[in-house]
Order: structure tokens, then sequence, then C-alpha cells
């Protein structure tokens, strides 16, 4: 076993497994797995997919996963940590719109198994890209940080680069086929932080439907309506902030638009359950942690 690890951005592990071993870490960002040798089935949550080399996953936080090995398989696991977000230094600007990305892949990836690239030209670029992160880490350095960094940075635009190209919001089954329920589900994820662009008649105008048809045609796609889906998408950043970032109740409630902290605090405590207060001190996601792990 070989694990390697950077002081901010992520850890790294390489393994072979003849069998699989329960890891009791849980994953407060995600994690990325390459499979780079074998064969068996990956499963979250009791849905399985069947796995060979060259096989891309995320496996999302809190989430119950494993995988069953049928042949000896090595597989590199990437995970993103949030200590690389909680420091405050003159790189912060940079860093924050690092999360922000991040943040974009945790909160619409649908947390399903399946690989997760689109494109054979993505995953050889993604076998370089780490290839050269375990290299680095190897002969690691003070300055091999900014080039871990540029890495790190290259990885998570592949991973966005195929998350939009995937079906990966929850729509009904029977309109899957249907893109431009998916374009309008990816362009209210994009313009989160923007409500003039987020209101019905400037949608419907971008999307070339009447303002009246909007709120139906939305809810016959998405099982819920366009205001609880932007709510809610706004929430799901909000626990992302709270548990990986160092932003204040109010960064947070001017990022997204919240009328002020009390306003967002009543929002969250109606769609959630919870006060931020007790939210921040249990330390798990609710909204995001869509799948119960049960038997």
């Amino acid at each position: 076993m070989l694990t390697l690890e950077t002081q901010r951005p992520f850890e790294i592990q390489e393994i072979e497994l003849f069998s699989w071993q329960q890891r009791p870490v849980k994953n407060n960002f995600f994690e990325l797995v390459l499979v780079k040798s074998g064969r068996g089935t990956q499963c979250i949550n009791y849905n399985y997919h069947t796995y060979t080399a060259g096989s891309v996953f995320l496996l999302p936080p809190l989430q119950c996963h494993s995988f069953q090995i049928e042949e000896p398989s090595r597989f590199v696991f990437l995970k993103f940590t949030s200590q690389f977000f909680r420091a405050k230094n003159d790189a912060s600007t940079a860093r924050y719109a690092w999360f922000n990305e991040a943040a974009y892949v945790l909160a619409n990836y649908n947390q399903l198994p399946g690989d997760l690239l689109q494109s054979e030209l993505d995953r050889q670029h993604l076998h370089t890209l780490l290839d050269l992160i375990l290299r680095e880490n190897q002969n690691f350095s003070t300055d091999s940080v900014p080039l871990i960094q540029s890495l790190m940075s290259s990885v998570l635009e592949l991973l966005l680069r195929n998350i939009r190209k995937s079906p990966f919001f929850e729509v009904a089954t029977e309109t899957q086929g249907d893109e431009r329920i998916n374009n309008l589900l990816v362009y209210i994820n994009e313009n989160i932080s923007n409500s003039a662009l987020l209101k019905v008649d400037r949608l419907a105008k971008h999307f070339h439907l009447s303002p009246t048809y909007l709120g139906e045609y939305f809810r016959k796609n998405v099982n819920v309506s366009l205001r609880e889906y932007i709510i809610k998408t706004k929430l799901k950043l909000v626990e992302i902030r709270l548990l990986n970032s160092d932003l204040t109740l109010t960064e947070i409630a001017e990022e997204l638009n919240f009328t002020d902290v009390s306003h967002l605090s009543k929002t969250f405590k109606r769609y959630v359950g919870i006060s931020l207060r007790d939210f921040r001190k249990q330390g798990e996601y609710h909204l995001l942690k869509r799948n119960a792990c049960v038997a």
C-alpha cells in the first residue's frame, strides 16, 4: 500500500486489493476513484455498476460504498478535503474560486454508481494528471505545492466538464431524454447566486417558454416546483459552506442572495429541519445525503 498526502488540498492513496477492506474514514467533501487494473463491481447504497481498468467513479460524502473485487484491483483514491479551503491567506481568493467549483460538483453529482467520465480523451488526461500528482508527491518539497494545486485544478475541470455533459440531475425517468430540462437545471445551478437571472420571466425568455407554462413544465420534469428547487439548491450550497469553509453566516447569506442572516436561518430551519447552529454542531449533510444506506 502506498499512501501519499499533501498538507492542504487533498489526500491521495494508491493501493492494490485482493478483497475489499472497508475504510472507516467518512468523506467530508468527496473522493475520486481511478481503477488502474482489475475488475469487479462498485456498490453505492445497494446500487451496482461493473468496473474495469480505467473506470472512474466519484464517491460522495456520507455514503455507503464498497467494491466487490472479482480480479485483484489497483485503485487510486483522490480525496478532496475541506482543510484546503479553511486557510485564509494571500491565495484565499483563488482558493475560494476553486472551492466554488468543487462545491458545484458536490451539489450536482447524482450520487449513483457509474463511470463518471463521458470522454475517453478526458480519461487519458486524468490518468496522466494523477500519475504526475503521485510522482510529485513521491519527491515532495515546498516547491511541489503550486504544481500540485495546478494539477488538482485541472482534475477538477475534467470533472466539471464531464458532469455538465451527463444527466446528473434528478429528473423524471420518462423525460430524461429532454435536453432542454437538463440545460435549464444547469443554467439554474450555474447562476444560483444571481437571483435576477432566476426570475420566472428571465428563465422563460431564455428558454423560449411562456412564464405561465414554465412552472408546469418544470414540475412535470423535476417533480418539484421551480421555487422549491432553487431554494434547496441554495441550501445545499449553504451546507457545503458551513461544513467546509470559514465563511461567516453574513457572507453566506450575501453570496446566495438571502435578505440577511435571519432570512437564511428561517429558510434553513424550514427546509432542513434543524437550526444552522445545530447543523454545524452535528457536522453532517442533510439535503446532500440523498440516499440512506440501509439494508
